[in-house]
């Protein structure tokens, strides 16, 4: 009987944010050794509620990998209730994000090690070590950014579109407000510094990856070592999955296409993974310089998503 083939062995950085980097990341665990997997977190979307500071990348990438997450919302916990925030809303009270009872508890704990001093570093480490989650899942930064719009009806922080707005609002600008001040984390930089391979999951570019490549340091390292940078392309046959990415691209002036999103990471970027329905794009970005690899890239089918880490890793 043949054995099973062991696992690629990589030293390997993502960079991260939402629902499509969990999934990768998923994918990759089951590809090489999740303790060789880091995760870089986009925190610009972090807002402090009900007087709870609440992390909505960290925490849906972490309950993806604790195998915690709840797909049928594609946000939060499984088996959720809704108790508090039901009687939050007959309170009166701002119910308008909304955080089911289990959900809460991770706030809560966050809010509390703040408040004594830690970290969102420190707190992320105890609560992955808590879900048993393998990825080292770092925030790019400690310090305050945020990320805000001016729209069509005025200026909104990011949950006000994402959320209250349901991202359906024209936007003029994205500002990521402190981000250029802030500062990466050590581990944050020795990670991008040391590992084998550098990857842009198929997070939304404008509003995932860009708040993490303006905190100091992070670009110019991609940029040094952009043959070694692999990007998984969240355009597919000109449009986004899941999200506004593709109404961003478009409102921010750039193609709505893989090519478009080549040309967004121009010079951060080796190799840019598309799908195949976008296979005859392919010459089109590679006389940007860039290597181009096809597969299926919707990860929906967990054999599509194996198929797709397969890809980013060889």
């Amino acid at each position: 009987m043949l054995s099973k083939p062991s696992k690629v062995l990589f030293v390997i950085t993502v960079l991260s944010g939402g629902v499509g980097a969990a999934r990768l990341l998923s994918a990759l665990s089951g590809e090489t050794d999740p303790r060789e997997i880091t995760a870089i977190v986009n925190v610009a979307d972090d807002l402090v509620l009900h007087g709870l500071t609440i992390c909505p990348d960290l925490d849906t990438i972490s309950y993806t990998l604790a195998g915690l997450n709840n797909e049928e919302l594609g946000w939060g916990l499984r088996g959720e209730s809704w108790r508090v925030m039901e009687e939050l809303a007959d309170l009166g009270g701002a119910a308008w994000f909304r955080l089911g009872d289990r959900d809460l508890a991770t706030h809560l704990y966050r809010s509390q090690r703040l408040h004594e001093g830690a970290t969102k570093s420190d707190v992320t480490r105890e609560l992955c070590a808590h879900w048993g989650v393998k990825v080292r899942l770092l925030p790019v930064t400690n310090d305050e950014v945020s990320s805000e719009f001016e729209t069509e009806v005025g200026h909104l922080t990011f949950q006000q579109y994402f959320v209250s707005h349901q991202h359906n609002v024209k936007v003029e600008r994205i500002d990521f407000v402190g981000a250029r001040k802030a500062r990466a984390t050590p581990e944050v930089l020795e990670a991008l510094e040391e590992c084998s391979r550098i990857i842009i999951a198929p997070s939304n570019p404008l509003i995932s990856i860009d708040p993490i490549l303006e905190v100091p340091g992070v670009r110019s390292i991609l940029e040094r070592r952009r043959d070694d940078v692999v990007a998984v392309s969240p355009i597919i046959n000109g449009a986004a999955l899941k999200g506004p990415a593709d109404r961003l691209l478009a409102e921010m002036g750039w193609e709505v296409s893989s090519v478009g999103v080549a040309d967004f990471y121009e010079g951060l970027i080796g190799t840019l993974v598309i799908d195949e329905a976008d296979a005859a794009l392919s010459d089109d970005i590679r006389a940007r310089g860039i290597n181009v690899r096809v597969t299926t890239t919707i990860m929906a089918d967990p054999a599509n998503a194996q198929r797709l880490a397969q890809v980013v890793l060889s």
